[in-house]
């Protein structure tokens, strides 16, 4: 560290010791948010349920009861303690046109949909950051018009269709299904880091950076990057949400998860004529995803509340 940095950070120290931590001031607001509070609470209890899925989960998922059970296609919800009769065997959630738990199958789709939203904006996230921190900070035709003209490009198609497209040429299946929601969600975090690196790099912390000879990529690293985190993470935490509503939307369309894998769409689609007569096995799948997708969004208000400067004592 040159002479220079250490007077830098020596007299921002003061500073830091009387404002606080700005991310633990943010944790802080953000525990004063009923919504986020809520929303943390849904999303553990799904994580929870994701996690330890074997142990909740009374049977295998994809495990048929003919000739194990008393029991038929389509059955509805059996509860020994809401008066179900104690020699029928107790299924929460019903059975299935396949006859298989739908319970089981409802808990081991929490695991498969929290890793679909995680991995997915996750990949998108990366590569959204990687090039709206070039497009931002290199600036030029090259580096910033040319890349967001591309991502204008993607933004121009309706994400559904777009990710449709995509499935149709890779083909069929859960990971191509993943691949293509996450090609979509790019262009979002591009823009979204691409204009908190073109107002950060104009602080005068950068500017004394660049003054004491810090090179672009340790300008870019520590400095810039670092500070455009906030609204990256807002927008993370809803795409979560979304990327799981938009995989189950390929799933019942039947370009995503293939049976006989628990997915909450696909199990939806295979029962999507069956709303008169077996509800409960479109109520329960849709529920699942009406919670989680409600629980991210809850989450990502209350970050946004807490991550807002303007908002911050």
């Amino acid at each position: 560290m040159t002479t220079n940095e250490k007077t830098l950070s020596g007299s921002a120290a003061p500073l830091a010791r009387h404002s606080g931590n700005p991310w633990v001031v943010a944790l802080r607001r953000l525990f004063r948010q009923r919504s986020a509070i809520i929303g943390m609470i849904m999303l553990g209890f799904l994580l929870f349920t994701a996690i330890f899925a074997p142990l909740i989960a009374p049977y295998d998922p994809i495990e048929v009861l003919i000739g194990k059970e008393p029991v038929k296609k389509r059955d509805p919800p059996c509860i020994h303690l809401l008066g179900c009769p104690e020699d029928q065997p107790q299924h929460i959630m019903g059975i299935d046109g396949n006859v298989r738990d739908e319970f089981s199958r409802v808990v081991y789709g929490t695991r498969i949909s929290l890793f679909i939203g995680f991995i997915t904006i996750g990949l998108a996230v990366f590569v959204g950051t990687l090039l709206g921190s070039i497009a931002g900070y290199a600036g030029g035709w090259v580096s910033d018009w040319a890349i967001m003209r591309v991502m204008d490009v993607v933004l121009a198609f309706p994400f559904l269709l777009l990710a449709i497209a995509i499935v149709a040429v890779l083909g069929p299946g859960l990971v191509n299904a993943m691949l293509a929601i996450a090609i979509v969600n790019i262009p979002t975090y591009a823009r979204v880091i691409r204009s908190t690196v073109l107002s950060v790099k104009e602080e005068e912390y950068v500017t004394a950076a660049r003054s004491i000879g810090a090179g672009h990529s340790r300008i870019l690293s520590l400095h810039v990057l670092p500070n455009s985190v906030p609204p990256l993470i807002v927008a993370a935490t809803l795409g979560v949400g979304t990327a799981i509503l938009e995989t189950a939307a390929l799933s019942f369309l039947g370009l995503g998860s293939q049976p006989p894998t628990p997915e909450w769409g696909a199990m939806l689609a295979g029962e999507r004529n069956q709303v008169f007569s077996a509800p409960h096995l479109v109520f329960f799948p849709g529920l699942a995803i009406m919670v989680t997708v409600l629980g991210f969004n809850l989450l990502g208000d209350g970050l946004r509340d807490a991550l807002d400067p303007r908002l911050r004592l």
